[in-house]
């Protein structure tokens, strides 16, 4: 339920762009990323840090590219989004030796160290990868496809790195001794 929420700002936003344009796009994602907070703190009891980082970046840039009528403020907030979360997965794991993804998962999962420490990095390579290709689309390809690639394959990256990860710690998982 909660996933499902966190995407209709964004598909909202995809089918206003299509249907109105940039402009009427930017509004609407801001309004629903409004009203998606509200609803997460009143049925979840509260907002996690990331979340409200994204909300803070979709409003300002948001507010941009609304301003502007321009989708460029849309396209680097990609950019820097994932930038960030990059290199926060990196500064934790080199700078502070504690991988942000063990803190994060660590009551749901038991896992290695080394393992913690190889997730971390490939996450971190994950959001540098989505970076590159949000950077290249947004640059070198029209808008039509930079939406198309930030509504869909961005969710199709992540969904493809998150079965990764699963088929990853798999066999590190604690394994049911029952028949």
């Amino acid at each position: 339920m909660k996933q499902i929420l966190e995407f209709i700002p964004l598909i909202l936003f995809f089918a206003v762009y299509k249907l109105v344009g940039v402009q009427a796009a930017a509004i609407t994602l801001i309004v629903a990323t409004i009203v998606q907070m509200i609803i997460l703190k009143l049925v979840f009891g509260g907002i996690e840090k990331q979340q409200k980082i994204m909300a803070i970046a979709v409003i300002f840039f948001g507010t941009l590219t609304a301003y502007f009528n321009d989708l460029e403020f849309l396209k680097w907030k990609v950019t820097i989004v994932y930038a960030v979360f990059a290199l926060i997965l990196l500064i934790s794991q080199f700078c502070f030796n504690k991988p942000l993804i063990k803190q994060m998962l660590s009551k749901e999962i038991n896992l290695p160290d080394n393992i913690w420490r190889n997730l971390n990095l490939g996450w971190a390579g994950f959001f540098v990868l989505c970076m590159l290709i949000n950077l290249y689309i947004s640059q070198y390809l029209s808008d039509d496809i930079w939406i198309d690639f930030k509504t869909f394959g961005i969710i199709g990256l992540t969904i493809a790195a998150t079965i990764i990860t699963g088929f990853y710690i798999y066999r590190y998982l604690p394994q049911d001794k029952q028949k």
